[in-house]
């Protein structure tokens, strides 16, 4: 089943199918993440963490919207309404979620790893910023078969203070590699606020010190502006080299789901409803649809029902299928193979074949 459609459309503005199917899309992620949620807490779902993309969803939507089937996109732990959005199938990422063997990974990757070659969708890294070096080098291989593909690149507040983060954005600069640098400002780096875990408030500004042309922030609330400066700088990337756009966002959970941040304040409290109630990206787009077109309120429902009834289903394929439990599926697809035969006690891996 493919999730994502009408991509690589370079219109202006999105017409009326495009927009329509952005909610879909924008549904579908937040039905997910709030099911996956619940899901954790019952522990159906497991594992040592599990970070939800609710309130994030027209960052991804709007930006993976300018991008070409043979575009990249590579990000971080948030990563499942990427996966989502670039087309996989949401039975799949469940029993991912599950640890099942139907998952993307064989159930062997989890929630933080989602990554499907077939949609040049390369993770899913539970790392901190450490797919942004493997970003240069995905655009570097285009750049090097001279090809105008990009990577697009997402990456957190928080790990803009990363080493990986200023080496990966100095490389691409250098070698004027394909790549939209898009960092996703929601405020907090895990609970800390951007204002005491930074020294230049303005991400996007870090970039520009090492020559990267900046498209500066972005309300990523609003899934049409979003669109607009990803069309731009994703062309300007194919022709000259990197770019850095700053979205500024809100996560409507904490920074995992074990965190309660919004719990245990007041404050936070109130900062949290405020966005809910008045920079909800999901009503957003919604008033722009029903205010442009007419007789589209049965299609938007539509869209709602559908994502409970997909979402639903994935649970229930998830549950029926099978853990991995064979010693053959815990070696697969392992670099180094399990069968090295050592010929000698003297010197270790002396005589491998």
């Amino acid at each position: 089943m493919n999730i994502q459609s009408n991509k690589g459309d370079f219109m202006a503005s999105p017409n009326k199918e495009m927009l329509l199917d952005w909610y879909r899309q924008m549904v579908l992620i937040r039905e997910f993440e709030e099911t996956c949620a619940q899901l954790y807490e019952e522990k159906r779902i497991t594992g040592v963490y599990m970070h939800l993309y609710s309130g994030h969803e027209a960052s991804g939507i709007g930006s993976m919207a300018a991008l070409r089937d043979t575009d990249h996109v590579i990000t971080a732990y948030r990563d499942h309404g990427i996966a989502l959005i670039l087309g996989m199938d949401p039975n799949v990422v469940m029993a991912e979620m599950m640890g099942k063997r139907t998952g993307s990974s064989g159930g062997k990757g989890g929630s933080m790893h989602l990554a499907s070659a077939e949609h040049n969708f390369w993770g899913g890294y539970a790392i901190v910023g450490g797919h942004l070096p493997l970003a240069a080098g995905i655009a570097l291989k285009e750049r090097y078969k001279g090809t105008d593909n990009v990577c697009m690149t997402y990456v957190g507040d928080g790990a803009t203070n990363n080493g990986y983060f200023h080496e990966a954005l100095n490389m691409s600069a250098i070698w004027d590699l394909p790549v939209i640098w898009i960092i996703e400002n929601n405020g907090y780096a895990m609970g800390t606020e951007v204002e005491r875990a930074s020294g230049q408030v303005e991400l996007h500004r870090k970039a520009e010190a090492y020559g990267i042309k900046s498209y500066g922030q972005v309300n990523a609330q609003n899934a049409m502006e979003v669109y607009k400066t990803a069309s731009e700088a994703v062309e300007y990337a194919r022709k000259n080299g990197p770019v850095v756009i700053e979205h500024v966002t809100y996560r409507y959970r904490g920074h995992g789901v074990s965190d309660k941040q919004y719990n245990s304040r007041d404050d936070m409290s109130e900062e949290l409803r405020d966005w809910m109630d008045n920079k909800e990206p999901i009503n957003i787009l919604r008033s722009h649809i029903e205010n442009k077109y007419k007789n589209v309120e049965d299609i938007l429902n539509k869209h709602d029902e559908d994502a409970k009834r997909l979402t639903q289903a994935s649970v229930e394929f998830a549950e029926s299928s099978e853990l991995p439990t064979t010693y053959e599926e815990l070696m697969r697809n392992q670099y180094v193979s399990s069968e090295l035969v050592y010929k000698t006690d003297d010197s270790v891996g002396a005589g491998i074949d």
